[in-house]
């Protein structure tokens, strides 16, 4: 059910659904334009946005929510291929071709978010804009990622890149949930995150992750977390506080 926005969050209730740095990068005409458009909604932990195949009827941008965009193969494994936040937008594949997509969207962490019908959308985004370049950035630096780097790097790079996106050091999340996104066995994620709290740089228990060291995750990571931060640097201005 969607929100008024006294109801959310302070980030929210200000009416400045900008902090998602896409919206944020519009100009003032354009914003001006979409903002009554806007539909506030909230995206609890494990939502399906939208399924593989499926028509989209909304593209949603999170705020203070994370989504996984997961590829999902025919006997039913799934593999995440980007993860989007406050940087970007869901459902971009209505700007490539197809009012469908190949993947599935899931809400990897809790918070809320703002939706534009997806036809509004179409006829309103005549231009590319940054975020197609990020995501595409991003699909196939997890791609190589996921073929050549060892499943500790890959869980780094995916802890850094929550973090991202959220304010603090704390990211509520089952194993099982990260074993579909990275693609892999639930005990292979154990195996890597007893090493993490054995290396004492994060904490582990009962669906809370909390990074206790994050120098200490960026150094054990691989490469693809710092090619996709330099993207969103470059192409995407600053959050402003309130």
């Amino acid at each position: 059910m969607e929100k008024q926005i006294n109801d959310l969050p302070w980030v929210l209730r200000s009416g400045d659904l900008r902090h998602n740095r896409l919206l944020a990068s519009l100009p003032s005409d354009e914003w001006n334009r979409w903002s009554p458009l806007l539909e506030v909604v909230q995206m609890p932990l494990g939502q399906v946005l939208y399924e593989s195949g499926v028509a989209l009827s909304y593209v949603y941008f999170p705020i203070t929510s994370i989504v996984s965009l997961l590829y999902v193969m025919s006997n039913g494994a799934s593999a995440e291929i980007a993860v989007v936040g406050n940087e970007g937008i869901v459902g971009v594949s209505l700007f490539m071709g197809g009012e469908s997509t190949p993947s599935r969207a899931v809400v990897q962490s809790a918070g809320v978010g703002c939706r534009l019908d997806a036809q509004v959308m179409k006829s309103e985004f005549n231009r590319a804009g940054p975020v197609l370049h990020l995501l595409i950035t991003q699909m196939a630096q997890t791609a190589v990622c996921n073929r050549h780097h060892s499943l500790d790097q890959q869980l780094c790079r995916w802890l850094l890149l929550s973090l991202d996106r959220l304010e603090g050091d704390e990211l509520v999340m089952t194993q099982e949930l990260i074993a579909n996104m990275l693609g892999v066995r639930r005990e292979g994620v154990t195996e890597s995150a007893l090493k993490l709290q054995k290396a004492e740089l994060i904490q582990y228990a009962r669906g809370h992750i909390t990074v206790l060291n994050r120098e200490g995750l960026e150094k054990r990571t691989c490469e693809c977390y710092a090619v996709v931060k330099r993207e969103y640097e470059r192409l995407l201005p600053p959050i402003v506080a309130s």
